[in-house]
C-alpha cells in the first residue's frame, strides 16, 4: 500500500485493541476502518481534513473530504483524483466505523473527523482555530473519548488579537500608506490566509492587487458564497501608476525579492502576517516593515478552550509544540501523549527558536447534547525548572515558564 521513504521517527503512544487511530509509517490509521487520516504516503484510503499541503497529498486511492473542500483539493492534487465529498454532520459507516466530519474554522472546507467504534468516540481535529473569521464554518466542539489535536502554537507566549484589533491596524497601515502614495504589500499564505484578509479589511481605502497564485483560490471560496470584495491582476488594464501608488497587494511568502514585487515601486511598504509574528525578532529575519500577528491556527487559550470542550479524556497531541502540551496536560490530570507526524508549518516560516475570552455553551453537532461552558485552564505551565527563550513581540523580555 505505501510507497517511497520519509525520515519520520514515529514516537508513538503504545497502542491497544481499544485504540482507534494509531500511527503508522504511512500515517495515522483506525484499524478497525482501514483507513488514514491525512497520511504523507499513498495509501488506499485516506480522510482529509484539509487541502493544506502538508495534509493532503497525492497518490491515496480514494479521497474523503468534506464538500468545500473539492475545489481546493482538486486544483492542487488533479481534477481526477478519486474524491467522495461529505458534508458536516453527515455520517458515512465503513467496515463498522461511523465517521462524520465536523467543522475545524482554519479554512474553508477545514473539517475535524469524528470516529465511533464499538462504544468509542475519537476526533482527531487536523488544523484549527477557535475565533470565527466569516471565510468558514467556525470551529465547533465535538464530544469525544479521545481527541487527537494539533499544537502549532502550544506555548503560553501565543494569543492572538481578535479580529477587531487585527484588521483595525492592518486597515490603518494601508490607508496611512495609501495617503503618502505607497503601496502596501502583505505577504500571507496563499490559501486561507489571504481570503481571510480579503474578507476583513475595508476596501475602500484603495484597489487590491492579489499574486497569480491567489486569483485561483479566490475563485474557490467565490463559488463556495464567501464574500470577497472585487481583485485584480497587476497586468490589469485599470491597474496604472496612480493605482498601484494606493493598491494593497497580498503575495504569498515566495514572491518576496522577487521581480515580480518591484512592479509597486522601490517605496512600497511591506508587512509579513503569521502568527510567528508574536515572537520577537521573526519581522527582523523576515526583512519586512510591519508584522501582523495573524494565524489560522489555535492559539495557547484557543487549545486549552478546544481540549476542554470536547470532555475528552484522552488526548494525543501531534505536530508542532509537542512536549510542552504533553506536559502541561499531563500535569493537569488529562491522559496526554504524542503522535509524532509528518505535518509542519504551511506558511513555512516558523522561527528557528520554535521546533518542530469567555466561552459560551455550545452544542455537539452529532449528539444534540448541550455542552456545558467551560473555563479554559490556568494561563500557563507552572514550575520552576526552566524558562523559555522565546520574546514576545511588543512586550517586555519576560519570558513565561517552561513546563
Amino acid at each position: 500500500m505505501a510507497c517511497g521513504t520519509l525520515n519520520v521517527l514515529m514516537s508513538a503512544p503504545p497502542s491497544s485493541a481499544n485504540d482507534l487511530v494509531i500511527a503508522r509509517p504511512e500515517g495515522l490509521y483506525c484499524p478497525p476502518g482501514d483507513f488514514y487520516i491525512d497520511p504523507w504516503r499513498p495509501v488506499d484510503r485516506a480522510v482529509i481534513t484539509h487541502a493544506h499541503s502538508d495534509h493532503a497529498r497525492t497518490g491515496h486511492g480514494h479521497y474523503l473530504a468534506h464538500t468545500d473542500s473539492a475545489g481546493t483539493l482538486r486544483q492542487r492534487l488533479g481534477a481526477s483524483i478519486p474524491l467522495q465529498t461529505l458534508p458536516y454532520g453527515e455520517v458515512v459507516e465503513h467496515q463498522g466505523v461511523r465517521v462524520s466530519l465536523h467543522p475545524a474554522g482554519h479554512v474553508l472546507g477545514s473539517a475535524q473527523v469524528r470516529l465511533e467504534h464499538g462504544g468509542r468516540v475519537w476526533v482527531a481535529s487536523g488544523d484549527y482555530k477557535t475565533e470565527a473569521d466569516g471565510t468558514c464554518p467556525p470551529f465547533e466542539p465535538v464530544r469525544c473519548d479521545t481527541f487527537i489535536t494539533e499544537s502549532t502554537f502550544g506555548l503560553p507566549i501565543y494569543r492572538w488579537p481578535t479580529q477587531a484589533v487585527l484588521f483595525a491596524d492592518i486597515n490603518a497601515w494601508w490607508r496611512r500608506n495609501a495617503e503618502a502614495g505607497r503601496a502596501s504589500v502583505l505577504l500571507c499564505y496563499a490559501f486561507g490566509k489571504a481570503q481571510r484578509i480579503l474578507h476583513g479589511v475595508d476596501a475602500s481605502i484603495g484597489p487590491i492587487v492579489v499574486h497569480g497564485a491567489v486569483e485561483p483560490l479566490n475563485a474557490v471560496y467565490r463559488a463556495a458564497g464567501v464574500p470577497l470584495p472585487p481583485t485584480h491582476r497587476v497586468t490589469d488594464p485599470a491597474m496604472d501608476r496612480e493605482a498601484l501608488k494606493r493598491c494593497l497587494v497580498l503575495a504569498p511568502p515566495s514572491a518576496q525579492g522577487t521581480p515580480w514585487m518591484k512592479r509597486f515601486g522601490a517605496d512600497a511598504s511591506d508587512a509579513f502576517a503569521s502568527g510567528w509574528m508574536q515572537v520577537r525578532g521573526t519581522r527582523r529575519r523576515r526583512g519586512v516593515d510591519r508584522g501582523f500577528v495573524m494565524s489560522d491556527h489555535a492559539d495557547w487559550p484557543g487549545l486549552m478552550a478546544a481540549i476542554k470542550g470536547t470532555g475528552a479524556e484522552h488526548i494525543r497531541v501531534t505536530h508542532g509544540s509537542v512536549p510542552v502540551l504533553v506536559r502541561w496536560l499531563t500535569e493537569n490530570g488529562l491522559d496526554a501523549q504524542a503522535f509524532e507526524t509528518a505535518y509542519g508549518d504551511e506558511d513555512g516560516e516558523a522561527p528557528a527558536q520554535d521546533n518542530a475570552p469567555s466561552v459560551r455553551a455550545e452544542t455537539d453537532p452529532v449528539r444534540a447534547e448541550p455542552v456545558e461552558a467551560f473555563k479554559a485552564f490556568p494561563e500557563g505551565p507552572s514550575t520552576s525548572s526552566g524558562r523559555t527563550d522565546i520574546e514576545v513581540e511588543g512586550k517586555a523580555s519576560q519570558d513565561h515558564p517552561a513546563p
